[in-house]
Parts: structure tokens; sequence; C-alpha cells
């Protein structure tokens, strides 16, 4: 069994199947949580020089150092759903991630993201955001309570066969 056939690769917003629906009730404040860790992380993150923003730069990290990655964040709007060099990347991301126990989420609002964390780098150059990295160089250097927010998140979701869920960011 691959990635694809157990998360089924459709668009998460829209997804309807029976787990999700049966856990809606707790779902909306679960799901504000884990977006307030998120932003919290990513703010934290970029503070410490800990957040790693690029699809060739994340897999390049996670090709030399696995290791130091803590946390994954794949992001896309819905005009990037059909790019299909971009949807094959984040197949091997996940994979890769689910491969090294590395908690993984997505996001489908960019331009929330790179209000957080900034859309351009210092050079100027527009920042790719489709896939964050949160690493930590030293297991006993950072413990983030929003990582461990998020983590927690992760593990829930993964018990309703969500292994990949989507979060949405605050206002």
């Amino acid at each position: 069994m691959t990635l694809e056939d157990t998360h089924g690769q459709e668009p998460m917003p829209e997804t309807s199947d029976s787990s999700s629906t049966s856990s809606s009730a707790p779902s909306g404040s679960r799901m504000q949580s884990a977006g307030k860790a998120l932003h919290e992380l990513l703010v934290s993150s970029q503070r410490r020089g800990c957040l790693t923003a690029g699809v060739y730069e994340s897999a390049k990290l996670m090709n030399v150092d696995p290791d130091t990655v803590a946390f994954c964040l794949l992001a896309a709007d819905e005009e990037d759903e059909g790019d299909i060099a971009l949807q094959i990347h984040f197949t091997l991301i996940q994979a890769f991630c689910c491969e090294n126990d590395i908690d993984i989420v997505r996001v489908s609002d960019i331009q929330k993201l790179a209000s957080i964390v900034g859309a351009s780098e210092e050079a100027g150059e527009p920042r790719d955001l489709h896939c964050i990295l949160i690493t930590n160089p030293n297991e006993d250097a950072w413990k983030d309570p929003a990582l461990e927010k998020l983590n927690l998140f992760c593990e829930e979701s993964r018990n309703v066969n969500d292994w990949v869920p989507n979060i949405t960011l605050p206002e």
C-alpha cells in the first residue's frame, strides 16, 4: 500500500470522508488551535534560524541531514493543485517524512504563509514557500510548546487516518 492509496490524494479542504465528518464537532477548535500553534512555530523558528523554505532546499536538507528535521509544512494554493511536478515533489517529500517519522501538514493559503515568514529572501528574490522545514539541530536545545502541540495534532490526525492534515492559518 502506498501513501497515495492510504491518503487518497484528493485536495484536502474538500474531503468529506467518514472520519472527518464523525469528528467535526471538536475538529473546529482543534483546527483553530493547530493553526495558531503553526503560526507561533513559524515565527519562533524563523527567529531562531531553524526554518528552511523551498522544495529543492528542503529536499537537499532532508538528503544531507534528515535527523535535524523536526516538522514539515507543504503549501499549495488552488492553482498549484494542477502543477504535476509540484505534486510529485509533494508525494516524495510526504513519503520521506512518513518513513522518517517527521510530522507533516498542509496549508492551502500561501499568501497568509508569506505574511508570516516573508515573501522574499534577503536578496529580494521571491521565496519558494511550497515546502517549509523546521529543523532542530540539537535534540535537547529546543523544546517549543507550539511544536509539541502540532506533534500531538498530527498524532491525533493519524489516529483517524488523516496522514497529512490540512491546517488553516489564523487571520
